[in-house]
């Protein structure tokens, strides 16, 4: 699908301003703010370099977190570890504890130090340190479940520092008009990379003997470089960079958007140094409705996704009596989330933030009940991908939501400390599902009908949340 098709627009070279963009630029006879100067810019070929920037990280983070809920299956049943189901869950889990203590830190380091900072040194630290069992690529040679749960907590603090920062760096260069949309295009590879480690899932650890998911993981590994390279030219924060007194670089970066769309500069109004962050706000008067309501949706979204896809591998293997085709009906359902994403990016502009938010996760409550009742293979498959592609829709749009609602001294350290409360659940769920799974004799009925109570509550919650929908963020 092209950025035209989404309603993005074409990009514009950057050698000559287009005839229809030019009332624009000699339209403005008052100075603006860099942040507006940004606003009022039309989609272009460096917002569209920045999203690839960012997604194809996006996509790896997936694609890792997507590898441990097939290769956790496939490790199950190695006789060198011979996990039982609590074991399975910890390994499940360990990861989200190193998310969430890297989404709070993540953020508010990303207020004290810059957002590109962060980015490219939470790349870094997951790929380094190889023989000390701290990479994804070192969690293929451990030979023990400490070692395992070690590799995984340590990969999950890069990736829980990074997700919530992608996200509000996206958001302050994106256009005001068109900011939700992008945000959940950004999220949408989150798809590419769950589909990619489904397909990694599908083909090579059912093929390739004893070592298959040791060679999952080994793949999983290698395109994470890439991320690296593709992230090292990012553009900082404006607004981090004015808050700063760096006027210069802040100017610099708004240049070069605005020369993408071939719009001349006009002159800013001097930048407002920002106040100190105070952690306290969050939960402060001005800003506690907000923060429940967005900790809450937070909260039970991740309850019910991690707890479900993480353990749908393994359930699903045993619900048919095969793991291959285990891993073949998690493809198909991974699938289902690009029209999730992408229907979600057409209607958060139409509909707004919240309003999307809302039917969305109404509908990931439905297909959740519907899935717990699943029998036959076409239940499965039909009931899951509802879910799947509902569900991240929700995502996208909550990433889109979170950033948008506070002001720009304290929004990354918001939008970790919302990530970072989510990640608490995550941890939880795949822990409650060997339990779920005694009290409903074996099967995921009982499972699947705490996720839709989850996604019914995290509904609720979202109804509470303000509407930003092509409003500029606040400063």
């Amino acid at each position: 699908m092209t950025t035209a098709e989404l309603g993005l627009g074409a990009a514009t070279p950057i050698d000559g301003p287009s005839p229809e963009r030019e009332p624009l630029a000699n339209a403005e006879a008052t100075t603006l703010t860099r942040n507006e100067r940004l606003d009022r810019l039309p989609f272009n070929k460096a917002h569209r370099k920045l999203l690839m920037a960012s997604g194809i990280g996006w996509a790896f983070d997936a694609m890792d977190v997507g590898l441990v809920s097939f290769v956790v299956t496939a490790i199950a049943a190695d006789p060198h570890f011979n996990l039982d189901a609590t074991q399975k869950s910890w390994v499940l889990s360990i990861g989200f504890i190193g998310m969430a203590i890297g989404a709070a830190l993540g953020g508010f380091l990303a207020d004290k130090l810059g957002i590109d900072a962060v980015e490219y040194g939470m790349d870094i630290f997951r790929t380094r340190g190889g023989e000390d069992k701290m990479t994804i690529g070192a969690m293929a040679f451990s030979w023990t479940l400490l070692a395992l749960l070690a590799a995984r907590f340590v990969i999950g603090l890069g990736l829980g520092a990074e997700l919530p920062v992608a996200s509000t760096l996206v958001s302050e260069f994106s256009p005001a008009k068109q900011r939700g949309r992008i945000t959940v295009l950004l999220e949408s590879f989150w798809a590419v990379g769950w589909i990619l480690a489904a397909m990694i899932g599908y083909f090579v650890i059912p093929n390739t003997g004893d070592w298959g998911w040791r060679w999952a993981l080994l793949i999983g590994a290698i395109p994470l470089l890439y991320a690296i390279v593709a992230r090292r030219h990012l553009p900082e924060s404006v607004r981090f960079l004015e808050a700063r007194g760096d006027n210069e670089r802040a100017e610099a970066s708004v240049r070069y958007f605005e020369q993408a769309s071939g719009v001349a500069a006009v002159p800013s109004k001097p930048a407002r140094k920002l106040g100190r962050i105070r952690m306290r706000e969050l939960v402060g008067r001005k800003y506690l409705g907000i923060t429940l309501a967005i900790w809450a949706t937070w909260f039970f979204v991740n309850f019910s996704y991690y707890g479900a896809f993480t353990w749908m591998p393994s359930l699903l293997a045993d619900q048919f009596g095969s793991l291959t085709k285990s891993f073949g009906y998690t493809l198909a359902i991974s699938i289902a989330q690009l029209p999730g994403y992408f229907l979600a990016a057409f209607l958060v502009e139409r509909w707004g933030r919240r309003k999307t938010l809302s039917v969305f996760l109404a509908v990931s409550a439905l297909a959740a009940f519907l899935f717990s009742q699943s029998a036959t293979v076409a239940q499965v498959l039909c009931f899951g991908m509802l879910l799947s592609a509902s569900n991240l829709g929700a995502w996208g749009v909550m990433y889109a939501v979170t950033p948008e609602i506070y002001p720009t001294r304290m929004r990354s350290t918001a939008a970790g400390a919302a990530a970072a409360v989510g990640r608490i659940a995550a941890i939880v769920a795949p822990l409650l599902v060997p339990w779920f799974l005694t009290m409903s004799g074996g099967n995921k009925s009982v499972a699947f009908i705490v996720f839709a109570v989850a996604f019914v509550l995290a509904c609720v919650a979202a109804l509470f949340l303000p509407e930003r929908t092509g409003e500029s963020l606040e400063d």
